[in-house]
């Protein structure tokens, strides 16, 4: 079976069919920036654009970058004020003329994770982070999500947690590997003070270059590992969240 998952970031909008017998896309991905303000109108358009650009037609699930809750966007940390309490499932429906599932963005790429990549299988609490504009978090115990965490804005030293150590920290500040990941331990080890998980599975596009940075984390005791997925895990997650029957991990 192939659902259309969505997946929209603060820096791009992407989006692909799924095969969910396999968690992989069933297609190259399209992908257009997003707009800048992230209004809703303007974000409708562009996942309008991601699904026109494959013709479409069927139920699409889709990510959003803050809190979710039945089908209602309810944070607004990385994109335009305008999204607080607005209906974003019946925005993005009528815009692309297709039945949507909303979800928020870490959690879907948790799912995906749980499910077909580095947590598949695992017990216990496992914390997904998602590190990119901001910092996503999904929250597992014994493979059920406790949706909606938002770890990214916890408190780090009269910070949000985000501001410091998301990657578009390190590129706006320009910071060299060592820097950024002395920033992302003590993000790593003020939540595993707080949670105490046996896994942290490391996401988003930064994934990809996990050995320039896990390595150099010392002080957490929990395993850390690279996502599997890595930056595609947001689609399929989405994807699995509007198929007919939902898949869990």
């Amino acid at each position: 079976m192939e659902i259309f998952g969505v997946d929209i970031g603060g820096s791009g909008i992407k989006g692909a069919p799924v095969d969910l017998a396999r968690g992989e896309l069933a297609q190259e991905r399209h992908k257009v920036l997003t707009p800048h303000p992230a209004t809703p109108d303007g974000v409708a358009d562009g996942v309008a654009e991601v699904v026109g650009h494959f013709g479409w037609q069927g139920p699409i699930g889709i990510t959003f970058p803050g809190v979710v809750t039945g089908g209602t966007t309810r944070t607004a940390a990385n994109v335009d004020k305008a999204w607080i309490d607005l209906d974003a499932r019946k925005l993005l429906s009528d815009r692309v003329g297709q039945p949507v599932t909303l979800l928020n963005d870490a959690d879907a790429a948790g799912v995906a994770e749980m499910t077909f990549g580095a947590g598949r299988d695992r017990k216990g609490t496992v914390i997904v982070l998602t590190l990119g504009t901001g910092i996503g978090s999904a929250v597992f115990t014994d493979g059920q999500l406790v949706p909606n965490t938002e770890l990214g804005h916890l408190e780090l030293h009269g910070h949000d947690a985000e501001k410091r150590a998301s990657t578009k920290a390190k590129e706006d500040e320009d910071l060299s590997w060592q820097h950024w990941a002395h920033r992302v331990q003590k993000y790593l080890v003020h939540v595993e003070m707080l949670f105490s998980p046996a896994l942290f599975i490391i996401g988003g596009g930064v994934s990809r270059k996990a050995d320039k940075f896990l390595p150099l984390i010392e002080k957490v005791r929990a395993e850390m590992v690279p996502a599997q997925l890595q930056n595609n895990a947001g689609i399929v997650g989405a994807a699995m969240a509007a198929a007919p029957r939902p898949l869990r991990p």
